[in-house]
């Protein structure tokens, strides 16, 4: 049931930044639609190709895929460039996008760990799934990667792999719990920008 349930909201956040970015960039219904399924789908085909998952696995989602066509479809058709004009709006979408992020890091570590994988795939799974989807998706759209620079953004992925591959969280409440401290974390980190310490460049003098 928690694979299920943090499946379909991982899905649904992710096809709406899809969606959203689309809006942004001013692309036609099917760059809505392109960039709506693989944000949605990427991570998760990625970590099934790495962790050697039945391809059947990705085709067998019907009714995520009617989920995500329709709430890309209700995006192109709502005026969603209003909205990205709000004062508060980048927040907002971060919020959603940690949504995303922690859902699909704790659907990809619960999924490799049902497969009885080891600790490493357990990890790997949860960072290909928290942000496999949204690199595609920004590499797309022309945009620098969020877990190249930003924010933690890929430590959080990690450390719920660890948590979950750790058996400390295990139990439904457990697993709620820890995607409001996944989500939590992931605001925190955008609100005050702790980052991984970047090595100072250095001139170099001729």
């Amino acid at each position: 049931m928690s694979w299920e349930i943090f499946n379909i909201i991982g899905t649904i956040a992710f096809a709406l930044s899809g969606a959203i970015i689309a809006s942004e960039e001013d692309y036609d219904l099917i760059g809505y639609y392109a960039l709506g399924f693989i944000t949605a789908f990427g991570g998760g085909a990625l970590r099934n190709l790495l962790i050697g998952a039945p391809g059947t696995t990705l085709w067998s989602q019907g009714k995520l895929f009617f989920i995500t066509f329709f709430i890309i479809t209700l995006i192109y058709l709502l005026p969603i460039h209003k909205l990205t004009k709000w004062k508060h709006w980048e927040l907002s979408f971060g919020l959603l996008d940690a949504i995303g992020l922690a859902a699909f890091a704790i659907q990809g570590s619960l999924f490799a760990k049902e497969l009885n994988l080891p600790s490493s795939a357990i990890i790997t799974s949860a960072l290909l799934t928290g942000v496999g989807g949204g690199i595609i998706r920004d590499a797309l759209s022309k945009r620098q990667p969020f877990v190249f620079k930003y924010d933690l953004y890929a430590l959080w992925t990690i450390l719920t792999g660890i948590i979950i591959s750790s058996n400390l969280a295990g139990t439904e409440v457990e697993l709620y719990i820890l995607f409001l401290l996944i989500v939590s974390l992931r605001i925190l980190s955008l609100i005050y920008g702790w980052h991984i310490p970047r090595p100072k460049k250095q001139m170099i003098k001729n």
